[in-house]
């Protein structure tokens, strides 16, 4: 990006812009000029933010320095496409493009206003010779009158002079011009033979209420259909000359040639509604059209969105290149467009391996998930790319319903819900919006957002539930268990917010929290009841089991209030511990070495890995509750039940461990598991989960 490299650039530019237009300069002054202006695309297209307006001056001095022909403007913006970047040797990414785009569109439109301002300026003296030609005296008449035929027939502009009946009495060669007719044809014509298909009603209310004298002017943007064929773009300015008494006497009609301007918008339009690798509309197109289906239809109208993404295209991506990538997109685009059909509907890329199919009158959604199934089956033959043969596949999210008070964006995030759902159940397949299922996880999601602040707030308290001896029935243990009374939603039990701590990170906080209230507990009852306090018993999730921290975490805790370690007993999932890495196990083996106590919770429907079992620093298993059901009536007990918890009791007995009997709730199950061996047991037949007050009372109660 070095001075020469812009100072050649300047000169392919100046070199491009000769003959296009006038200009009063030397070539080695336009060349300078023309510099100048580089420095300032260049700098704002490496601006941080990028800001595009510094083209916008650069588009206003073009005009300004009589670089004002059609011509001139196409080839400059023609010249600042990618040869801006190849001249400057500036690297080539889609941002930059990007960028060059923006200010291909920024130059363009300065230059459009300023040719627009010379050209009003100019409409207004013809405007203004006019009004001086009717209020001339006489004795100037002559000169007004040559002053006037002079502007009149030289003018760049096309004028006509009509009288109130729309008869054409006068026109000037550019009119002509623009028109494709001679003087004599158009004059046996009124201003009506020049309707076009296209003009709306609008256009001729104007004109008519400019001939009854309720307006003196109007401006509009009108076509013309000359007699080859072709078509003429125009900027019309019709107005009123009106007589002393104030009367209409003439309708004077000044007709700008736009065509080369409109022609080179519509190209730039296209070029920033469409992608330009596959050729497809791209976002804005796509959000336009969504948002003008949903803005001009009732509201019982139905709309569909089959929102798409490749399967895998990353690797492919990575692995094979990106011109193979880009080469799979575009054949995919094909399949699409081909498979895709009908007036109402549009396929659209919205970036990377994502597409988007629209259609604007659904049925129902039936025929949105036949369009799904029709997209994944042209996707079924393989796509032969540069040697390669690859099989592809997507995944489709789909919504349909009526408009009726609904947003584009809406849509589109409830689209993009649906494709992740698709994604997350197998890829390859379609699925259907549920608005139940996204009421649930926005819940869920609130939820985890007000964690944090919720743990700030002290929104969170411990329940305990007691863990009996199966024989005396005295309190052994004290399980505690994490509640949350949520502001908005009341009391909230563990299964609606511990899986999202879990994915958030906060169970690690929160779960420190939980054991410092536990731990200040259990001292309590300590004091109060001595050594046959019972010890408490805190649930360790997995991700606090690998917290690199948690050693520390329990020895600071216990230190601050005191408890002894032989009084804790830390639960874990056999998914926690079983197959996992060295780092929790020994982890778990220094807490075991200080005396805190390990236990396995629910242990029986994980993993059961009985021989990794011997070699853990687990002191207690909890048998899972789901044992008990069999056990519930001693006449109907289920003989599979009994052996699976008679073995597992053995087995824990064998290695040394003491068991814990969960989900115990009826007096029969108590029995049963102590005749077949268990110690403990916890669960509805002793006490539900109670308050700190309540569960004091049951330990005061039952302490042996």
């Amino acid at each position: 990006m070095s001075r020469t490299d812009r100072r050649r650039f300047a000169a392919v530019w100046a070199q491009s812009l000769m003959g296009t237009s006038y200009v009063p300069m030397t070539s080695a002054e336009v060349e300078g000029r023309l510099l100048g202006y580089t420095d300032e695309l260049v700098a704002a297209l490496l601006s941080e933010p990028f800001d595009p307006a510094p083209a916008h001056v650069v588009g206003d001095d073009l005009v300004a320095v009589h670089f004002t022909s059609a011509e001139s403007l196409a080839r400059s913006v023609d010249l600042l496409g990618e040869r801006f970047l190849a001249e400057l040797n500036l690297p080539e990414d889609s941002g930059r493009r990007q960028r060059v785009s923006a200010l291909q569109s920024s130059l363009c439109t300065g230059f459009v206003h300023a040719a627009r301002k010379r050209t009003l300026d100019e409409q207004e003296a013809i405007r203004q010779a006019v009004l001086d030609a009717r209020d001339a005296v006489e004795q100037a008449l002559r000169t007004s009158e040559a002053r006037f035929r002079a502007i009149f027939a030289e003018a760049a502009i096309g004028i006509s002079i009509a009288d109130m009946n729309g008869r054409i009495l006068e026109v000037n060669s550019s009119l002509r011009r623009i028109l494709g007719r001679p003087t004599e044809e158009l004059r046996r014509m009124t201003t009506h033979d020049l309707l076009h298909p296209a003009d709306s009603e609008g256009v001729w209310r104007l004109y008519e209420e400019l001939v009854r004298g309720e307006r003196d002017q109007y401006r509009i943007e009108k076509q013309f259909i000359r007699p080859d064929g072709s078509r003429a773009w125009t900027e019309l300015i019709m107005s009123l000359v009106r007589g002393e008494d104030g009367l209409p006497l003439y309708q004077v009609a000044m007709i700008e040639d736009v065509t080369d301007r409109k022609m080179l918008q519509d190209r730039l339009r296209h070029q920033a509604m469409h992608d330009p690798l596959t050729g497809l509309p791209n976002r804005a197109l796509f959000l336009e059209r969504l948002t003008a289906a949903m803005r001009d239809r009732k509201p019982e109208h139905r709309v569909a969105l089959c929102y798409m993404d490749l399967d895998g295209f990353k690797v492919i991506n990575d692995s094979l290149g990106h011109h193979v990538g880009d080469d799979l997109l575009v054949a995919v685009s094909e399949r699409l467009a081909l498979s895709v059909h009908g007036a109402d509907r549009m396929v659209a890329r919205m970036g990377g391996d994502e597409f988007v199919i629209l259609i604007e009158d659904s049925a129902s959604t039936e025929q949105a998930i036949e369009v799904a199934d029709e997209i994944l089956d042209t996707l079924v033959e393989p796509i032969r790319i540069g040697g390669h043969e690859l099989s592809v596949s997507a995944s489709i999210g789909i919504v349909e319903r009526c408009i009726a008070n609904q947003s584009a964006a809406e849509l589109m995030r409830d689209a993009d819900v649906t494709l992740y759902w698709a994604k997350a159940e197998g890829k390859g397949q379609w699925a259907l919006f549920d608005p139940e299922r996204n009421a649930t996880e926005v819940a869920q999601y609130r939820l985890s957002a007000t964690m944090p602040a919720a743990l700030e707030r002290e929104e969170f308290f411990v329940e305990y539930q007691p863990l009996v001896g199966l024989r005396e029935f005295g309190v052994v243990g004290v399980e505690a268990l994490a509640r949350w009374w949520h502001p908005d939603l009341g009391r909230l039990g563990p299964d609606r917010f511990i899986a999202l701590a879990e994915e958030t990170g906060l169970i690690v906080p929160l779960g420190r929290w939980v054991l410092r209230q536990a731990c200040r507990q259990a001292k309590q009852w300590h004091e109060e009841f001595g050594e046959p306090a019972p010890f408490v018993s805190v649930n360790l999730a997995v991700r606090q089991s690998r917290d690199p921290n948690l050693v520390s975490d329990v020895q600071s805790i216990l230190r601050e209030t005191g408890l002894e370690p032989c009084r804790l007993q830390l639960e874990l999932t056999e998914s926690a511990v079983m197959g996992t890495a060295d780092e929790p196990i020994e982890a778990l083996g220094t807490l075991a070495k200080m005396g805190v106590r390990i236990a396995i919770d629910d242990f029986g429907t994980g993993y059961s890995n009985l021989a990794y079992l011997r070699h853990l620093p687990v002191h207690e298993l909890k048998i899972a509750g789901s044992f008990m059901s069999g056990l519930r009536d001693p006449e109907r007990a289920d003989p599979v039940d009994a052996r699976i918890v008679g073995t597992l009791v053995d087995l824990a007995h064998t290695l040394g461990l003491t068991v814990t009997a969960e989900g115990v709730e009826t007096h029969a199950q108590a029995r049963r598991m102590a005749d077949i061996g268990c110690e403990t047991g916890q669960g509805f037949f002793f006490a539900r989960p109670c308050s700190t007050e309540r569960i004091r009372a049951f330990i005061a109660d039952h302490v042996s």
